[in-house]
């Protein structure tokens, strides 16, 4: 019996087409090869008693596929979704040793960081992210497809961006899909606030999607490279090879633009203000109004800038493996060594300066005076090096648990609207009109789900899903149309 092989593609119409499937039947032995379009990808062969069950085995499989949305292809014509990764030659840092109170080593380079004051997450280009208390306890790992482009916080929210383009979130028992950006997007940064999205790309542009997941509109600056996008109730910040330009949230016009004297490598907001890291050595603020503020000048090229809230402190580091401080007159405080390579990313919360680096470290520094002084005399603590447990990594999933009950949760129900499907909330107390953000891939109509909380967007007009989904059940719906005694009236 000759070798049989059918090879197939995630349909361009689910917004994920860069997965293949391919299934090879050679007489009793079934091959099956997947992974993402331009990789090798993963293989396993299963040998079955007759030809004919290996048939019957690789039919059933392929209609599975069919029906997730894969369709027929022809191998090499799609191309693997571009991804660019900053690369930095870390340079060894002449200054003196930071105080590091703690570090942990992801295993691969990290751009991930967020910080509050009950945990530090740290995601790395293994597609790893790894959650730890503030004093460097490993409590959970996450493991996503492909790397991590950054972390991101919207109010009690927290997102992942993926090089797979999908955007990621983190506040269920598993990570869901929340965003899927178009394969022929190379994704340089990302911010979402109050459920919109902002995307920044390789060719210096700047796209809003809304909480829908559609796309609402498209500029392209007067620059490239476009690493630095942040998002407010205002407006989106983008930063670019030319400078810093501001855009109006409904309709993409320009409100403001402004040059820096290198091109835009990261980007840092507060409340007022915006930092722009650049290739010229320094840290520009503009006030959100477009005022040209303090520059802050370093000795190498600026990869990631943060400030204290009320930016009385302004921190950089460069691709010399320093670390940076300026009050917010511009004068330098000090400059100290990580230990630990370049950072990628930082953030400031509690006089304590947390980095993750270009070996994968997520380092937490104190920045109290009292360190930093001695540290400048030469004198810092041991550190302290935090190792992970073996903690069972948590995979993205579309796999829902069931319910038969609330369980204090929400109820929401898919409807179809059109050609799309929405999400509308069932339970008593909110408006049945709006829909409600929740993911694509878990849409089916009719079904009914319970989640943890449904909270009002801040500009209104739609819900966003909060914590974890479970899919409630058909006796449980009966149930609910129709009470205990009706029920039991009816079968007597």
């Amino acid at each position: 019996m000759p070798e049989i092989k059918t090879y197939l593609e995630l349909s361009e119409d689910t917004g994920s087409a860069h997965k293949f499937y391919e299934v090879t039947v050679n007489d009793t032995d079934v091959t099956i090869r997947y992974g993402r379009i331009g990789d090798t990808g993963q293989s396993k062969t299963t040998s079955y008693p007759t030809a004919e069950k290996a048939t019957m085995e690789a039919t059933k499989k392929l209609n599975e596929k069919r029906r997730k949305g894969y369709e027929a292809a022809v191998a090499g014509v799609r191309q693997k979704r571009a991804v660019t990764r900053r690369s930095i030659v870390s340079n060894q840092s002449t200054a003196n040793q930071a105080p590091v109170l703690w570090q942990f080593n992801s295993g691969a380079s990290a751009f991930g960081i967020f910080v509050n004051r009950d945990r530090c997450w740290v995601g790395n280009e293994n597609g790893q992210i790894f959650a730890l208390t503030p004093t460097g306890k490993v409590l959970q790992q996450f493991k996503l497809p492909d790397g991590v482009k950054c972390i991101v916080a919207d109010d009690t929210w927290l997102y992942a961006g993926c090089d797979d383009g999908k955007v990621y979130d983190l506040n269920g028992k598993v990570p869901r899909v929340a965003y899927e950006i178009a394969p022929d997007v190379d994704i340089f940064w990302l911010d979402i606030a109050d459920g919109i999205l902002g995307v920044s790309d390789v060719n210096g542009k700047v796209t809003i999607i809304n909480h829908e997941d559609e796309s609402q509109w498209t500029r392209q600056s007067k620059g490239s490279s476009g690493w630095m996008v942040r998002c407010d109730e205002i407006g989106v910040y983008h930063g670019h090879s030319s400078g810093v330009t501001m855009y109006d949230w409904d309709d993409g016009s320009v409100i403001w633009d402004r040059q820096t004297g290198g091109a835009v490598l990261f980007g840092w907001q507060e409340e007022t203000t915006i930092y722009a890291g650049t290739g010229d050595d320094r840290v520009y603020a503009f006030s959100k109004t477009g005022v040209a503020g303090q520059v802050y000048q370093c000795d190498g090229t600026v990869f990631s800038c943060a400030a204290a809230a009320d930016g009385k402190y302004v921190f950089a580091g460069d691709n010399y493996s320093s670390i940076y401080c300026f009050n917010d007159r511009g004068d330098r405080l000090w400059k100290l060594a990580t230990g630990c390579g370049s950072a990628f990313s930082m953030q400031f919360l509690d006089a304590r300066l947390y980095i993750v680096t270009t070996d994968g470290t997520l380092a937490c520094i104190d920045a109290s005076a009292a360190a930093i002084q001695s540290a400048q005399a030469g004198t810092v603590p041991a550190v302290v090096n935090v190792k992970s447990p073996k903690l069972a990594a948590i995979l993205p999933s579309t796999i829902l648990e069931s319910t038969v009950s609330q369980d204090g949760g929400v109820i929401v129900e898919c409807v179809p609207e059109g050609v799309n499907l929405r999400i509308r909330v069932v339970s008593d107390g909110y408006n049945p009109n709006w829909n409600v953000q929740f993911p694509k891939n878990l849409r089916k109509q009719g079904s009914r789900y319970v989640v943890d909380a449904v909270r009002e967007s801040e500009r209104g007009g739609f819900y966003r899903v909060y914590g974890d989904i479970k899919k409630l059940t058909v006796a449980d719906a009966i149930t609910r149309r129709f009470p205990p005694h009706v029920l039991h009236q009816a079968d007597s």
